[in-house]
């Protein structure tokens, strides 16, 4: 399922700019005089990977479809402090209502790519994958999993409805992992769903209770140590593919990796990174 559409990202700018600007930018109004000209330029203050380009794009020209925006480098570039990214020329007033989002966009976003660009090159030598996951900002979901991608790792399932994902309290609440199966396969031949199934694990027999009740895509390995994540993926045997899941830090992400799952998500891509600082200033 696509979420980033062009309606999606519409209406993100849409509600941003309401939250932000809504009656009216007055400190432009008032200080700047009505057609006043002029240039900015956004200038790097962190090293990392730039990211958000496009979305800036579309939230200056949606404030202002005159503006002219002129980019110095592409989304993923490796960018240091000190470097221009961009410089956008036309009316003032139209600059600064823009500014505060574009950055805020543009931060975070280069934040997350930055992280996450870090994280894969501790498991490029793995077939490991990285994934994020739904531990995202309310509103903000579509630019940070955007700016994973951005970043180098991929996306899980986007939100609640594009996938099913059996964790501890579900299969606690349903009285064990056979009967949340079985309920979850009945459920979907009904409402005639097609969705992938994935089932949380925390032991090896829960992974041995998955494989015999069978039905479903993915086995998560989850809060295990890598040396029991080994004997899992042995187990499994590529009957369904693998999702190491549960704490996992750059500290431990290698070794995760050396144990053979096929994926690794990390919340803290989302939730524990570091904006990159940067400014918009007046040439």
């Amino acid at each position: 399922m696509n979420y980033k559409t062009e309606e999606a990202i519409s209406k993100f700018i849409t509600s941003a700019l309401q939250e932000d600007v809504g009656s009216g930018d007055y400190s432009s109004l008032a200080a700047i005089p009505v057609g006043a000209k002029n240039t900015a330029q956004l200038i790097m203050k962190d090293d990392g990977i730039i990211a958000g380009i496009e979305i800036a794009e579309k939230i200056f020209k949606r404030v202002d479809s005159s503006l002219e925006v002129s980019f110095h480098y592409n989304e993923g570039d490796v960018v240091k402090s000190g470097d221009v990214v961009f410089v956008v020329n036309g009316n003032a007033q139209s600059i600064l209502t823009a500014e505060r989002l574009v950055l805020n966009c543009m931060q975070r976003m280069s934040g997350i790519a930055t992280y996450t660009h870090y994280l894969t090159t501790l498991i490029s030598a793995h077939k490991a994958q990285l994934l994020d996951t739904r531990k995202t900002t309310p509103n903000f979901r579509m630019l940070e999993k955007w700016a994973v991608l951005i970043g180098g790792g991929q996306n899980h399932r986007y939100a609640l409805y594009d996938m099913i994902m059996l964790k501890d309290n579900h299969i606690d609440f349903a009285g064990g992992i056979p009967k949340a199966i079985e309920a979850t396969q009945k459920y979907l031949e009904e409402h005639k769903l097609n969705l992938q199934i994935e089932v949380e694990t925390r032991s090896l027999y829960e992974v041995q209770q998955v494989l015999k009740t069978r039905g479903v895509d993915f086995i998560m390995l989850d809060n295990m140590s890598p040396e029991l994540m080994q004997e899992a993926v042995k187990l499994i045997d590529g009957q369904f593919k693998t999702e190491a899941s549960g704490g996992i830090t750059e500290q431990t992400i290698e070794a995760v990796a050396a144990s053979g799952v096929d994926y690794i998500s990390v919340g803290a891509l989302t939730h524990s990174y570091k904006s990159l600082d940067m400014s918009l200033k007046a040439i």
